[in-house]
């Protein structure tokens, strides 16, 4: 990045502003501030400026004045700016996950996958002369021939989490910009710093001012971009009473949305499964980025007599999970993102003690020397765990995996089948028909067969069903592109000198 890393590197050491107009913009005087921890150490690293409506305001007009031109743009020359910006990322990688670490906790090993799932929609979007050609069709009647096209919608929006400050933005902009769209992203207020990475990078690779736009900021920014009437999009992924408020509230000011929500992802262990296999991929997907993902498996389900074995596996391997700084390089799993989320988490196991689940690891005690003030909970497992439990029911979004047994195959299928969230799920089984039958009759929108976490590549397109997703689109791939364009048919006769009159009928092809 050479001299604008200082510059980046001094304004992320006081407070975390804008970008607007392709150039960071310092909080407005008199703004509202919210402190951005460092989740291994408890303690503020820097704030961040919470935008007003009115500064929101100015970067959205901002952005619609920057739309016409990069629509007008060839998509060939959208492409290449993507191009560009992904070897940016490449050559940033490192940067760009220690500010995830630092701000969120996940271990750096992670945070450097988080950026290279994002960099997959990026490379995706560098196809964009290919995926946005339409249809044509000639002489469909004497001397009518027809076509159709897709085109930008103008200014869109995405409202993204803090488990995921890189690769979730990555799966909105590179798409909508790609499309020949601007995009204005609010990112979490909880870690910030690498949406400011991401848009000077974008700048270096060759994004006109304008055409990407940041504001932080809290719920007064969400409404203000949900009510402008300048908005014509809006992402979001987050839990799944806020993915209906942003369905609702911008649907109803005429927006197209798409919503991603919670989750409750169900993993189903079958008799015939290779033990080993199944324990090893509980670990990895309940407890990897201290289960806040809203891809990690939060319910285990046993079916027949390997639930003994699978219990007694998973109680001798969540001890031994390492959890440390996600800065040092032998660590498995980090902190929770604030103290306000580990006091949440922590009271969901205190909440599954009293229901009466078989608490079988309990990891609250937990303190990481020299990291006491750390926000760390260590990996918790229950057993015993029924439908109607709170903690089986709603979403923890942390190290929790809890055990339900079930009799068969269509006993873990109705749990699944049965819950609020639709999300992802898998099975771990040896046989064919019995994993066939589950992705064909299971009502999940992400299904992995022998796959804990099976998020589909950029190609394909991300999202949930039931309440984890509210909207018609899934996220990035080919629905990427369907959500962030419109479909526009022209049927075109070019005039031969022959006039016929004026014609009353409907139109009909002759």
């Amino acid at each position: 990045m050479g001299s604008s890393d200082n510059a980046l590197a001094a304004q992320l050491m006081q407070e975390v502003g804008h970008w607007v107009d392709g150039a960071l913009r310092a909080p407005a005087a008199g703004s509202r501030f919210g402190d951005v921890f460092n989740p291994a150490t408890g303690q503020v690293a820097r704030r961040v400026g919470y935008a007003s409506p009115a500064e929101v305001d100015a970067a959205v007009r901002s952005a619609a004045a920057a739309f016409p031109g990069w629509a007008a743009t060839p998509p060939l020359r959208r492409a290449r700016v993507m191009f560009k910006f992904k070897e940016l990322v490449e050559a940033n990688a490192e940067l760009l996950a220690s500010l995830i670490t630092t701000e969120h906790g996940k271990v750096l090993s992670d945070a450097m996958g988080e950026v290279t799932r994002g960099l997959e929609v990026v490379e995706f979007a560098c196809g964009i002369p290919q995926l946005l050609k339409g249809e044509y069709s000639e002489q469909v009647g004497t001397g009518i021939d027809m076509y159709s096209i897709r085109q930008p919608l103008g200014v869109c929006v995405g409202i993204t989490p803090f488990n995921f400050p890189a690769m979730v933005p990555m799966w909105m902009f590179p798409m909508a910009l790609a499309c020949g769209n601007s995009f204005v992203l609010k990112p979490s207020e909880r870690d910030p710093s690498a949406s400011l990475l991401i848009a000077r990078l974008l700048k270096e690779a060759g994004l006109p001012d304008g055409v990407f736009t940041v504001v932080q900021g809290d719920k007064v920014a969400v409404d203000a971009l949900l009510a402008h009437p300048q908005v014509s999009a809006v992402s979001f992924v987050g839990s799944t009473p806020i993915a209906r408020y942003i369905h609702d509230t911008a649907g109803a000011a005429g927006k197209r949305v798409q919503a991603l929500g919670g989750a409750k992802n169900h993993m189903v262990v079958m008799p015939d499964a290779d033990l080993d296999q199944a324990v090893d991929a509980l670990i990895g997907a309940a407890y990897g980025s201290a289960g806040e993902r809203c891809m990690a498996v939060s319910v285990a389900v046993a079916v027949g007599g390997v639930a003994d074995a699978l219990i007694a596996r998973l109680a001798e391997r969540v001890p031994r999970i390492k959890v440390a700084d996600g800065m040092d390089p032998t660590a498995e799993m980090g902190p929770l993102v604030t103290k306000t989320h580990y006091e949440k988490v922590k009271g969901y196991v205190d909440t599954g003690v009293a229901e009466g689940a078989k608490l079988v690891v309990d990891g609250r005690g937990l303190k990481v020397p020299g990291r006491e003030q750390g926000f760390f909970l260590g990996g918790c497992l229950f057993d015993e765990v029924k439908p109607g439990m709170r903690i089986y029911n709603e979403e923890i979004f942390g190290p929790v995996l809890s055990v339900v047994r079930a009799r068969d195959f269509e006993e873990a299928l109705f749990l699944i089948n049965s819950h609020e969230f639709g999300n992802g799920t898998a099975i771990f089984t040896r046989d064919g028909d019995a994993a066939r039958e589950f992705a064909t009759r299971v009502q999940i929108g992400m299904v992995g067969i022998n796959v804990p976490i099976p998020v589909p590549m950029a190609f394909h397109s991300f999202g949930g069903w039931k309440a984890s997703l509210y909207g018609d689109h899934h996220m990035h791939g080919p629905e990427g592109v369907r959500f962030y364009t419109r479909y526009k048919a022209v049927t075109q006769r070019w005039p031969t000198g022959i006039r016929a009159g004026a014609e009353f009928v409907m139109p009909t092809m002759k």
